[in-house]
């Protein structure tokens, strides 16, 4: 009998993503919640999600035999919940949120992966004394700041001054609970240690700037088993504080970095408890100084990397997931893909505006004839004033994703520039554009 998968905020791209895993033919996969409502929402209720979620669970006709989730918060907190409602194997909810809480993660980190931690400290966004504070601890101009709970660089800010760190907190503190009142829901679902009682959800981190090469290990804890699906290079954009592309398989960094990247997720996941889920680590290399610095560790898939693992492998990362979920051990395979290497590319600007123009259907149509199985996504639409979009880093605004596949990364990058070529945006420029 077929079993069935449910997949929360499923789109049609990725439906496409999971008929590509082994055995597809003996499942039948399913929506749970709406995208919109997962990740487009301008705030979230986690209660009023998870009783959504599970009245519709209840009302399915048949078992409920699978849940994976490969979203950011709330939906990365949704599944290991859900699925432990339905003795569905799944991380325990305190193991996620030691990893998803930015000043809880950090701690851990320093006790089991303290060389790779830089110097960090928790502040109240809310709080006028807040720099004051950070300038009798460890963390000093120039820092980086960013919530404890949020995703894709969101409220995230590079600070060199006072005024820099003033201008954003405002940013911070009219936008922080779209995500931290349903984490404060999250962390009152599990005993929280004394340290960190009180940095709540809609409270910040400050850490120090590191830099250097990004890449980033995808992997699976089974009963245990630790395995490593692949290693991802991040390529930063000119601006420094965005990505431009994702690249499968790494080749920047060299195999024995790779593995010292790979041994330092280890050590952090097992010392968490996280097991029985999906996990991809950050990390960054300085070169200069051969120092390794860890970013952070999300406890999910990366939707991000499906169509590259289809591209390179034939298979897409989904099926790690549904094995853990299903109950079996997560099965490596070979590259059996029509690529040697695959990127998720991303077109931005720089600077906020209104959208006056967009690709046509004919100039995608032209994309996909030059480069066979791209994928292209518009993100934004004509009238679309930039800074008013969800999801979007403050540093650069994205317009496309695209997904490509290439026989070689030099033909990635060449093939990437002359698709943008490709897909004109007009962008009338704001007065206010920073």
């Amino acid at each position: 009998m077929p079993k069935n998968v449910f997949v929360l905020g499923l789109s049609e791209q990725q439906r496409g993503e999971l008929h590509t895993v082994r055995g597809a033919d003996e499942l039948r996969f399913h929506g749970l919640l709406d995208y919109d409502v997962l990740v487009g929402a301008e705030h979230y209720e986690l209660g009023a999600l998870l009783d959504e979620a599970r009245a519709q669970l209840a009302g399915f006709d048949g078992t409920v035999d699978a849940i994976i989730a490969h979203w950011d918060f709330p939906t990365s907190v949704l599944g290991p919940v859900l699925a432990a409602e339905h003795d569905i194997p799944a991380p325990s909810l305190r193991s996620i949120l030691t990893c998803e809480h930015k000043y809880w993660s950090r701690l851990t980190q320093r006790e089991s992966v303290p060389e790779c931690v830089p110097a960090f400290a928790a502040f109240d966004p809310f709080d006028d004394d807040a720099l004051d504070a950070l300038d009798a601890g460890d963390v000093a101009f120039p820092f980086w700041v960013k919530p404890v709970k949020s995703h894709s660089s969101q409220l995230g800010f590079e600070i060199h001054t006072r005024a820099q760190f003033a201008e954003a907190l405002d940013e911070i503190r009219a936008s922080i609970r779209r995500y931290g009142d349903a984490f404060d829901e999250a962390l009152g679902m599990v005993d929280l240690p004394e340290r960190v009682e009180g940095v709540t959800g809609t409270a910040c981190i400050a850490e120090s700037i590191v830099s250097g090469v990004q890449a980033a290990p995808e992997g699976s804890m089974y009963r245990g088993d630790f395995l490593v699906h692949g290693v991802f290079d991040m390529h930063r954009a000119a601006d420094g504080h965005s990505f431009d592309r994702l690249d499968y398989p790494a080749s920047s960094i060299s195999s024995a970095l790779q593995q010292r990247m790979i041994d330092v997720t280890e050590r952090y996941v097992r010392h968490v408890g996280f097991d029985n889920g999906c996990f991809n680590a950050e990390f960054m290399w300085d070169a200069d100084a051969d120092k390794l610095w860890l970013i952070e560790v999300n406890t999910r898939i990366s939707q991000s990397h499906s169509d590259l693992f289809a591209k390179v492998d034939g298979v897409s990362n989904h099926e790690f997931a549904i094995d853990v979920a299903l109950g079996r051990r997560p099965r490596p395979h070979a590259r059996a893909g029509k690529f040697a290497t695959a990127a998720k590319c991303l077109m931005g600007h720089e600077t906020d505006g209104v959208v006056e123009a967009v690709p046509s259907a004919s100039d995608i149509e032209r994309v996909r004839e030059r480069f066979p199985d791209t994928l292209v996504e518009i993100t934004v639409a004509v009238g679309d004033r930039l800074s008013e979009l969800p999801n979007q880093n403050p540093y650069r605004y994205e317009l496309a994703t695209l997904y490509m596949g290439a026989q070689s990364t030099d033909a990635l990058a060449e093939d990437f520039a002359s698709a943008q070529q490709l897909l004109p945006f007009t962008i009338r420029e704001s007065a206010a554009a920073r």
